[in-house]
């Protein structure tokens, strides 16, 4: 469409152009005809005129002469007649012009001083007049006096005027012509076959039996070489496409990474070698309860993403022991085998100080970087001591993980998250040989956002001790070069993704993290899903026809309060879903150290409870918060019986419950509501994508998702499936542990 519109615009003022010109040049050639035309037809009147004038002037007979120029003042076009003496005084003139002798008085005078004929065109009463002066002679040869016409020259206007129109008029009529020819030339040329030859090759790639069809439909002696190659390509690829199809059939049970798969793929790209890795929280931690021991296993998606890799790989996890009876079950070392139904690898705890815990944790990462890398208004805090605990933290594990790799040669070591910025530098200062890999499990900001940070060249430095630094996305890649960009002194290599810097060269890549594949299998139930839903909703003392679900630590971050505003939106936009829809929110505690969290904690219940005494009756109320740690055993159920998911995270890395629910999502009858803000939004294309701050949007979601046609819910929901299934968190690990090994 923009080629066609290029291409008629282009015509028109083309067309315009020619047309002005040849308007003006038209326009010219007129003016100078009709003025001559004008002056010869003067000229003959003033020496007709002249015949009868001089006898009167010289016998002074200036009453006859005023008769006289009365009589022949009112001819056409022809608006009247002054006659001078030699000295230029008005000895007649016709009424209606008589005040125009002073006009003319100095080309009177000039004409007689002259002796020739001069004529020029005023502007009289807004009228345009030709005045033709010429002197004459008595009978001895001497001038006696100037004859003046004046003529009215405004028809000369009208006529180029009329002509300007009648020309504009047919380069209008031009112009509709132009453009209705051009669309159907390229209609019938263009446009029309290039259509055939888009859904040709669609068929082809589709592997469509309509593909042999098509030659015969498409006529076209402008693309006929095109069309040609095109068929024979055809013949080839529908060959092709037949043997990928059973190679396709043959592979793919094998094609999926799974358990078994990653654990050969990491025996033969490891060998003996034990991948390392390095995070705050720790996969498994340990509580009292009665008089007993229990482990649970923390929220979030760091521990979801890497309890699976760390299994197959019989590692050894470093992490914070942040559990009240994590000490009582490890050995001297600090060591305990888990996890602790089915050890597969080693958790090693490291103990911080309530002092360091506050500072570095709490302080300098939760209440800096958190809010500075995820852009949610909230204001960041620095303070110089967090940032001193910060690099005495960062210190303490760096002691941590070399006491681990003191024995062995070229470790891989995969640091994780915001928490350990400096931590690959201090590795590498004293293990160069180390390979080490850091993955940023949040947002990266623009340069700008993040040069609020008073250490932020500290912190770039850490970083850069990596051989490999990993992001979720090619966004957060980009901003992290632009920031290293500006604010260090190196070499980057845009096309390579690299940075190099006082000899070391550190790679920056995306790592699209996910979920286990084996989550998908909990989408089993021996009750079908209409059953489960109504056990689930009694469960929670509730009636309801449809039932939301979101699963989230209480966070800024996760844009809950947004949520819980469009939930109530949309029972204000469509109350006909009253009594019909509950949603249920599972809200994990965290971080209650840092006011903002509590005070968030607070504001999340209190507008449930607001929300629900506006809307809630006897049997029913549209939310139902359920605050605290809940496991996934408890959440799968929702998950797979939930009709809509909501995910309205301000900014998310990746954001892993979008994942989690669709892999649980049973007969694949369920809507993913997600924003546009995260991660995960750049791989579930499927979902309905909304700004989490577009609360009428929201609103809207909400009702398309409990509108949806049922097929159409299945062939989204089965797209989605087939991608986290596809790429699941062990060809996440593949990847990234290919990644480091190739450094």
């Amino acid at each position: 469409m923009k080629i066609t519109l290029r291409l008629i615009v282009s015509l028109i003022i083309v067309v315009a152009l020619v047309a002005i010109g040849f308007s003006y040049y038209q326009v010219k050639i007129e003016r100078q005809r009709l003025v001559s035309e004008l002056e010869r037809r003067t000229i003959l009147l003033s020496e007709s005129l002249e015949e009868s004038v001089i006898p009167l002037v010289q016998s002074k007979s200036f009453v006859k002469l005023n008769r006289f120029v009365e009589r022949f003042g009112n001819r056409e076009r022809l608006l009247g007649i002054i006659i001078n003496n030699i000295h230029g005084e008005a000895i007649a003139s016709t009424k209606a012009i008589s005040g125009y002798a002073p006009l003319i008085l100095p080309q009177v005078l000039n004409s007689i001083s002259e002796k020739r004929a001069i004529h020029s065109f005023k502007k009289i009463d807004i009228k345009e007049v030709f005045i033709y002066t010429k002197c004459f002679e008595d009978e001895e040869g001497n001038i006696a006096g100037a004859l003046s016409l004046f003529q009215d020259a405004s028809f000369i206007d009208v006529r180029l005027s009329e002509i300007w129109r009648y020309n504009f008029i047919r380069l209008l009529i031009l112009s509709v012509v132009i453009v209705v020819i051009t669309l159907l030339v390229i209609r019938w040329s263009i446009t029309g076959p290039i259509a055939q030859i888009a859904e040709w090759i669609r068929d082809m790639r589709l592997g469509n039996e309509k593909v042999k069809k098509k030659t015969k439909t498409i006529d076209s002696d402008v693309f006929a070489p095109l069309i040609k190659e095109i068929n024979h390509l055809a013949k080839t690829l529908t060959l092709a496409q037949k043997s990928v199809e059973e190679e396709r059939i043959r592979l793919d049970a094998e094609s999926l990474w799974n358990a078994d798969k990653l654990k050969a793929y990491i025996s033969e790209k490891l060998g003996d070698k034990k991948l390392f890795v390095i995070s705050n929280r720790e996969p498994y931690l340990h509580l009292k309860e009665e008089g007993r021991i229990k482990y649970v296993v923390p929220p979030g998606g760091l521990v979801t993403a890497l309890d699976p890799v760390m299994r197959v790989c019989d590692g050894v996890w470093i992490a914070h022991g942040s559990g009240e009876a994590d000490r009582l079950v490890v050995d001297e070392k600090n060591k305990i085998r888990v996890p602790p139904d089915n050890p597969s690898y080693t958790l090693k705890r490291v103990w911080l100080t309530k002092e360091e815990e506050d500072g570095y944790y709490y302080g300098f990462a939760n209440e800096g970087i958190w809010p500075l890398c995820h852009i949610t208004h909230e204001r960041p805090i620095f303070r110089l001591d967090d940032w001193t605990y910060y690099q005495k933290v960062n210190e303490k594990f760096g002691l941590a993980i070399l006491e681990e790799i003191e024995d062995i040669e070229s470790p891989l070591i995969l640091v994780q998250d915001y928490h350990f910025a400096l931590l690959p530098y201090l590795i590498k200062e004293k293990r160069p040989d180390a390979k080490v890999a850091i993955f940023w499990h949040i947002p990266w900001p623009n340069p700008e956002t993040y040069g609020i940070c008073p250490w932020v060249r500290e912190m770039l430095i850490g970083m850069l001790g990596a051989d490999l630094i990993g992001f979720h996305i090619q966004l957060y890649c980009n901003n992290f070069l632009d920031t290293v960009d500006r604010f260090l002194e190196s070499k980057i290599d845009w096309e390579q993704f690299s940075i190099s810097r006082k000899g070391h060269i550190s790679y920056v890549k995306p790592f699209p993290i996910s979920i286990s594949p084996e989550f998908s299998l909990n989408n089993t139930s021996t009750q079908g899903k209409g059953a489960l839903k109504e056990s689930l909703l009694k469960e929670i003392d509730i009636s309801a026809s449809y039932m939301g679900v979101g699963v989230d630590r209480i966070d800024y971050t996760k844009g809950i309060l947004e949520r819980f505003r469009a939930i109530e939106r949309f029972f204000e936009k469509y109350p006909q879903f009253i009594e019909r829809f509950v949603f249920i929110e599972f809200g994990a505690p965290s971080r209650t150290h840092i006011k903002r969290y509590r005070e968030l904690l607070a504001q999340t219940e209190e507008m449930a409870d607001n929300i629900n005494w506006r809307f809630q009756t006897k049997n029913w109320k549209p939310i139902v918060f359920l605050k605290g740690n809940h496991s996934h055993e408890r959440i799968i159920p929702f998950y797979m019986t939930a009709d809509m998911c909501m995910v309205t995270s301000l900014h998310d890395g990746m954001n892993l419950v979008a994942k989690e629910y669709v892999a649980s999502c049973l007969e694949d009858s369920g809507v993913l509501i997600l924003s546009q803000f995260t991660g995960a939004s750049r791989e579930l294309k499927d979902a309905l994508i909304v700004n989490p701050y577009d609360i009428e949007s929201i609103a809207d979601a909400i009702y398309l998702a409990f509108t949806m046609d049922e097929e159409e819910k299945k062939t989204r929901m089965k797209k989605m499936k087939e991608n986290i299934v596809d790429n699941n968190i062990y060809r996440w690990a593949a990847n990234l542990i290919t990644e480091l090994t190739r450094l």
